[in-house]
């Protein structure tokens, strides 16, 4: 992933942040010999420590093919985008031209984190690492906890595997026309209030508030 300057991470809060918010992304995971990366749609839970980039929490069913791969190569890349639009060319065309002249573009975040990947098979540490994945989705513990050898899930445990991936690298990108003259992303920003489509003022506040902190 190209990352200029303009559209690099603040600091680390500010993709720590964006993750605790964004808890949907694919997991890539090396394929056999000749074949392309086994990738793995999935919801998670990042979290602080215990390493300097923290740790991903997530969970599979055991029949997934996944864990062959997994196994063979714990090294994995969890790619996680959100907040994207589509700003038409003349959004974005410089003040004094034609707005046919302007160039359309793709704004975004994403963030990508290196893993070395640890599966998770004790019923015990399973249970545990599943019910604080579980409370990041539901903190109003609406649904019962699971235990081993306790209902209603004790049972089921056996089904699924724990995926605790220390994160190792992260990689992070802001897109946000932080390379245009202000009266250009002034125009940008105005165009995605009137338009309001989806994505439209997620994109918008990160564009403000990475000009403001800028």
């Amino acid at each position: 992933m190209l990352i200029h300057p303009w559209d690099a991470a603040l600091d680390d809060t500010e993709w720590r942040d964006w993750l605790s918010r964004h808890d949907f992304g694919q997991l890539a995971v090396n394929g056999p010999p000749g074949e392309p990366p086994w990738v793995q749609p999935m919801h998670f839970r990042y979290e602080d420590g215990p390493g300097p980039y923290g740790r991903v929490l997530a969970h599979l069913a055991r029949p997934n093919p996944l864990w062959r791969a997994v196994e063979a190569q714990p090294t994995v890349l969890l790619s996680v985008v959100d907040d994207y639009v589509f700003a038409p060319g003349p959004w974005t065309a410089p003040a004094g031209t034609p707005t046919a002249h302007g160039t359309p573009t793709s704004y975004y975040a994403a963030v990508q984190l290196r893993c070395t990947a640890h599966v998770i098979d004790d019923p015990a540490e399973k249970a545990e690492l599943l019910n604080r994945q579980v409370a990041h989705f539901q903190p109003d513990g609406a649904t019962a906890l699971a235990a081993p050898g306790e209902a209603p899930f004790g049972r089921l445990l056996s089904g699924i595997r724990v995926l605790n991936l220390e994160v190792t690298e992260v990689r992070a990108k802001f897109k946000y026309a932080g390379n245009k003259p202000p009266e250009v992303q002034d125009r940008i920003a105005d165009r995605l209030a009137e338009r309001a489509g989806p994505g439209d003022l997620a994109a918008r506040a990160h564009q403000l508030r990475r000009r403001t902190a800028n």
